[in-house]
């Protein structure tokens, strides 16, 4: 993903860019611009020295983009069916418990705990750089 916008204000190696906000930032999941009035603002990582008030080519590495698409939505999906086919071949193991009840609780349980480990990936991946947007190149 590429855009062009205009740095509004740098602190250290960070940059506040605003790019023209488009009809497809209503429906952006990815929580790396916040919609303002203006445009949509994201802080990106400012290796070229931008000053203020220029335009700049700002780029996320769309392998990036995907791979964490991939494990924020994927990875929930997979452990409550692999949650559900391992609660599914416990049931008959189990006499007293429903085997369709045991494959729920256990495919909820793993969706739950995927949740969590996504959120503490997250966390983490928010301080990697190749997950953040960089400025490439000072348009002025």
């Amino acid at each position: 993903m590429e855009e062009i916008g205009t740095v509004k204000s740098v602190q250290g190696p960070i940059a506040t860019v605003v790019v023209p906000r488009k009809s497809v930032c209503d429906q952006c999941t990815s929580g790396t611009c916040h919609l303002a009035d203006d445009g949509a603002k994201l802080e990106a990582i400012n290796d070229v020295g931008a000053a203020v008030g220029q335009k700049v080519r700002v780029e996320l590495r769309g392998f990036s983009y995907m791979g964490g698409s991939m494990i924020v939505y994927g990875l929930p999906a997979l452990a409550l069916i692999v949650g559900v086919v391992i609660g599914k071949e416990l049931g008959p193991r189990f006499s007293g418990i429903d085997s369709d009840l045991l494959s729920a609780i256990v495919g909820f349980g793993a969706f739950g705990l995927s949740l969590v480990g996504v959120k503490i990936w997250a966390s983490r991946a928010e301080k990697e750089t190749k997950y953040q947007p960089v400025i490439t190149e000072i348009l002025d």
